[in-house]
């Protein structure tokens, strides 16, 4: 609340009261030690989920009272889902105007095609908002103090007992379904106590998809105001899997064997590094979740992913940015360890006498870049080392030199997530950069055969000279299939040694072509003939001769530009096929296909690159952030005479200037 939340303590994450980076905490609750991390909901820092839900067991997932399932929530559902995560539903904020929590229990049911179920109901909304109906206990829990610190457990309101009927009755209904022996009491009418209840909300929300659909419990409250926080904690201990309830963790030996650790401090230590961070007191942290064993400071263990031993300097049990140093940590929690140079994202840590490779974590492709270029030259040296830090913490961002355009270009997953890079750059690296689009890698390709063409390049500068005379034809080559040299010269009229020089001096020529300076692709081209001098003739000379050949052959050859066309997968709900169809075409794209699946349409499109820049952006905002989209490099064709044109425009504009 106003930039105050604990787990938030990034200086970006208080000014935009958003979280940025996934931060881990513990706590201890009825005797249990519960692990946990918040992470951020925004799509740009996806990573931060993947890897929280890769090593968690169970979440809890927040909603708006108000603003119900946002846009956000269903692709970190999404997540969830694929992970196997079982949730609680936690409908926060209901003392704000307009807070509806039935409403949200609809969404939830509607949007994430989830099995909500709610175990307390609010009591009143917005400013009435003053308690809850716990529908296990069917009590009415009524606030006395404004921050939640005081309240009295009494019957339920009379106005409110028909409305409490119906949701334990429903409640009921849906957890027997999963329960046999509940489902039989439940026809029966006979009496079931709170403890069976309790185990069958359990089972019910852990079960795996092959037993049955699990169930969502659902709460309410007001987390600013500590209402309704009590009651989610007692959820967690109560419903949510502990790491026995998950059973045995699979893994590979090194040789790809199957291979089981149970979640026992018997066992032999595994555990998965899942997060990179770098603190400013202790240096570079790796965040880990132990599977089985245990391990302490000073131990060595081993990472099969990079095939080194590692020694463990510190561990930290983290509370946020704060840290509390420990001696052993065992099988169920998770940790921070200094110390590990080797060890990234996803890979797994063991003992080297019983090596074991843990599954991976997915780290999706970068969808957005831009080009950045350091201020001054102080900034340039300190730049690489910020962009490899921040690189090495978070693996969705990506660094590259394209060679084609000489530029430094970042890639990441949106441009939140690049303004926030940028803006880390200068706070924490002291590094000012100038930011822009990259430019697009255009090519240059021929549009027709050259039968003939004839070129000699004599030089005599008193002394030995320089002659080089080829004779070469030029064809265009199938696209994608890059260049071809054919010799075909009979009778020793260019000597065997100098044939190389000539293919040198083609090859060197086609990195710059003759519209725009964009390499020239796919091209064939046959040396037919030519004539050597005994004395002036040289390899150099040959070169040249085969350059200058191959240059005004490409002039009378039709060149025109080719530009990369991206493949484009969009997945959007069905309300917004028609937006997003109608922008693909605006972008001078089109759809291939359409297919429809269970979480939307997909549209399969090919797009210029040139015209998605910006696309993140634009699609959230047309979608409402309900769509998702990959991108990725498909083929080259050509472009357009009136972009030719302006690209052309430009291009000499530079050249001149």
């Amino acid at each position: 609340h106003d930039g105050g939340a604990t787990m938030d303590w990034m200086e970006q994450e208080k000014e935009r009261g958003i979280t940025i980076t996934s931060a881990a905490t513990t706590a201890m609750w009825k005797d249990s030690r519960i692990n946990i991390i918040d992470t951020p909901g925004h799509v740009d820092f996806t990573i931060e989920v993947e890897r929280a839900l890769r090593v968690l067991d169970g979440a809890v997932a927040l909603f708006c009272a108000v603003g119900g399932v946002e846009p956000q929530s269903e692709t970190v559902w999404r997540q969830s889902n694929k992970y196997g995560v079982p949730k609680i539903a936690f409908v926060n904020k209901m003392d704000r105007t307009g807070a509806d929590f039935y409403n949200v229990v609809d969404m939830i049911k509607e949007r994430l095609g989830a099995r909500p179920v709610p175990l307390t109901i609010p009591i009143g909304a917005g400013d009435t908002f003053k308690g809850l109906v716990d529908l296990v206990n069917m009590k009415a829990i009524i606030y006395t103090s404004d921050d939640g610190s005081t309240f009295d457990t009494t019957e339920i309101p009379e106005d409110l007992k028909d409305e409490a009927a119906k949701w334990n009755n429903f409640m009921l209904e849906e957890v027997a379904s999963c329960d046999d022996v509940l489902m039989e009491k439940y026809l029966s009418d006979e009496e079931i106590s709170v403890d069976e209840l309790k185990g069958a909300i359990r089972k019910a929300t852990i079960q795996k998809p092959d037993d049955g659909e699990a169930i969502v419990p659902a709460f309410c409250g007001s987390a600013f105001k500590n209402k309704g926080v009590q009651q989610i904690l007692d959820a967690v201990i109560d419903f949510l899997p502990s790491p026995l309830d998950l059973g045995d963790t699979e893994g590979f030996s090194e040789s790809d064997e199957p291979l089981l650790r149970k979640p026992s401090e018997e066992d032999s230590f595994s555990a998965l590094a899942f997060k990179i961070a770098t603190d400013p007191y202790v240096g570079r942290l790796t965040f880990f979740r132990v599977y089985s064993g245990s391990v302490s400071t000073g131990e060595h263990i081993y990472n099969p992913n990079s095939g080194k031993k590692e020694r463990v300097g510190r561990l930290m049990l983290m509370h946020s940015n704060k840290r509390e140093e420990r001696k052993t940590v065992v099988a169920g929690e998770i940790a921070a360890m200094i110390g590990l140079k080797n060890t990234r994202t996803g890979h797994t840590l063991c003992d080297s006498a019983n090596p074991i490779v843990l599954e991976k974590i997915e780290i999706p492709d970068p969808v957005i870049s831009i080009s950045v270029e350091p201020s001054t030259k102080q900034d340039q040296e300190n730049l690489s080392d910020g962009l490899v830090k921040l690189a090495e913490e978070d693996p969705t961002f990506k660094i590259k030199n394209d060679e084609e355009t000489g530029q430094m270009v970042i890639s990441g997953m949106g441009e939140l997530h690049l303004d926030i890079i940028v803006d880390r750059l200068r706070r924490e690296f002291n590094v000012t950069v100038n930011t822009g689009s990259p430019q697009v890698a255009y090519k240059e390709c021929i549009s027709k055969s050259v039968d003939k063409q004839d070129t000699k390049f004599a030089r005599q500068s008193g002394g030995r000279g320089q002659y080089g005379h080829v004779i070469i034809s030029m064809e265009p080559n199938e696209p994608g299939k890059g260049f071809e040299f054919e010799n075909k010269v009979k009778g020793g009229n260019i000597p065997t040694e100098y044939i190389p020089a000539v293919e040198y001096g083609i090859k060197d020529t086609m990195k710059t072509g003759v519209l725009a300076g964009y390499p020239i692709e796919d091209v064939k081209i046959t040396l037919l003939d030519g004539s050597y001098h005994d004395v002036d003739s040289s390899e150099i000379a040959f070169r040249i001769a085969g350059s200058m050949a191959f240059k005004e052959a490409v002039k009378k050859a039709g060149p025109f530009l080719v530009e990369p066309i991206m493949s484009l997968e969009v997945i959007c709900p069905e309300d917004y096929v028609g937006s997003v169809n109608g922008d693909v075409t605006s972008r001078r794209g089109h759809v291939k296909g359409m297919e429809l699946r269970s979480d939307g349409q997909v549209l399969d499109c090919d797009v210029p690159l040139r015209e998605m820049f910006g696309y993140a952006t634009d699609l959230r905002s047309m979608t409402q952030g309900r769509a998702l989209f990959t991108m990725q490099f498909s083929h080259y064709a050509k472009v357009p005479q009136s972009i030719e044109k302006e690209i052309l425009e430009k291009m000499n504009g530079k050249i001149e200037a």
